[in-house]
């Protein structure tokens, strides 16, 4: 997963109403719901008589690295009502926010400096640029696809306010990403 990617989904999580189960029988009870034991056990890296045993209460304790993946595959199916939810609303009518500290490069009109440098920015992207993230992560677009649609919102957000300055900027480009961070 890219770092976009990796972004959107930790602004999902941030909208649940309710926690996800706290103890492992329950994780993998709910797991149960959605796949098969044999589906869950390829998922985190175990057998489906593991699955089985972590079910039952008959092993307690997984390694951490097993732990782990068994509450990223809960969190990831975790309220997809809500999430769907979030993201039409952040798609249609509140936009998403990006904070990032980043390097910013651009192509601008000659006698202009176009070196690129770090940023550090929190910038609010209208309901389009959402709308057009979302869609790009739902048809499997790479992480270059969605940071140049985030480039872009810059653009006409941040460097060239909506059209009030920098007309003769013509492209943006994010090319090295200490973080980022997206709520919605």
């Amino acid at each position: 997963m890219g770092e976009i990617e990796d972004a959107l989904e930790r602004a999902d999580r941030e909208h649940f109403t309710k926690e996800p189960p706290k103890t492992l029988q329950g994780r993998i009870s709910f797991l149960l719901k959605h796949l098969s034991t044999k589906e869950i056990g390829e998922e985190i890296g175990v057998t489906a008589d593991s699955v089985n045993r972590y079910r039952r209460g008959v092993r307690k304790h997984p390694p951490a690295d097993v732990a782990a993946k068994i509450d990223a595959a809960v969190r990831a199916r975790w309220q997809p009502q809500v999430r769907k939810r979030r993201r039409k609303q952040a798609a249609s009518v509140t936009g998403i926010t990006v904070e990032t500290r980043a390097r910013f490069g651009y192509t601008a009109p000659v006698g202009t400096t176009d070196d690129g440098r770090f940023r550090r920015l929190t910038v609010h992207l209208p309901a389009t640029y959402a709308e057009r993230l979302f869609d790009a992560r739902d048809a499997g677009a790479g992480d270059q696809q969605m940071r140049g649609i985030i480039a872009e919102g810059f653009k006409e957000v941040y460097f060239q306010d909506g059209g009030g300055r920098a007309m003769g900027l013509s492209d943006v480009a994010i090319t090295d990403i200490d973080y980022l961070d997206l709520e919605f």
